[in-house]
């Protein structure tokens, strides 16, 4: 019997002039922006105080930015890197050019910037990839570069 295993991209699969659709996406909830606002000790006003936001620019809460960056990192997972990762390295340029609210829902692409082969580990390379997660209205909502380590495919795969 065959089996078949979801797993994410090796170093070698991650090819230029791609777009990584990702789904589902993910429709974010009070609940999801209070939690994340308060599990990461933010206390920010305009993540948990309706009265105060709703008097601000905004006209009411939004969503926790980190909370979308995680997202938007989280729904190319499964294509992208679950199994193969070795390690995020970490972000380049952030932004949110749209903010998120309650209601919102998530979708997300990606696409290959750069990667190169590890200097000083052989069997990985280097991957930079920018994820570009949009709303339900396809309004860019966050842009994000990101620097993972990938495993290169290994010799019995």
């Amino acid at each position: 019997m065959r089996e078949i295993v979801q797993r994410g991209l090796w170093f070698e699969e991650f090819e230029p002039d791609v777009v990584y659709r990702h789904s589902p996406g993910r429709t974010v909830t009070e609940a999801d922006n209070v939690l994340f606002t308060t599990l990461t000790m933010n206390p920010q006003a305009l993540h948990l105080d309706e009265p105060w936001s709703a008097a601000q620019d905004f006209g009411g809460r939004l969503v926790n930015s980190m909370f979308t960056l995680s997202t938007l990192v989280g729904l190319s997972v499964g294509q992208l890197t679950q199994g193969t990762i070795v390690a995020n390295l970490g972000f380049g340029a952030v932004s949110f050019p749209t903010p998120v609210r309650h209601g919102d829902t998530l979708v997300a692409e990606s696409r290959l910037v750069s990667k190169r082969l590890s200097r000083s580990r052989p069997g990985q390379g280097v991957v930079v990839l920018e994820h570009t997660g949009r709303n339900q209205h396809d309004e860019v909502v966050a842009v994000a570069e990101r620097s993972v380590m990938m495993r290169c495919r290994p010799a019995e795969a």
